[in-house]
């Protein structure tokens, strides 16, 4: 599986990675796909929003996925006790 592709999914888009790149085994596509994950929360999250309902497909040159990441899967979040949200969107 050398040669892999990370597509950026959110449910109605699809952001597709035309470049890819060279990723020996599977234990390497699962720690990039994890790091790729966590730096575009880290971003969102530097503009005030995370959105966690998006994943990364990584897929191989015939297209086949060869592992798909949750963004709710990267990160563990802890609330606390009876929070409540201001708003949906503040």
């Amino acid at each position: 599986m050398p040669h892999v592709f990370f597509h950026l999914c959110d449910g109605d888009d699809l952001v597709l990675d035309d470049e890819g790149r060279i990723i020996d085994d599977h234990a390497a596509v699962v720690k990039a796909a994890l790091h790729e994950a966590r730096g575009m929360i880290s971003a969102e999250a530097m503009q005030g929003r995370v959105w966690l309902d998006q994943r990364i497909d990584v897929v191989d040159a015939a297209g086949t996925i060869v592992h798909r990441l949750q963004f709710a899967d990267a990160v563990f979040l802890k609330l606390p006790a009876g929070w409540q949200p201001v708003s949906a969107h503040g």
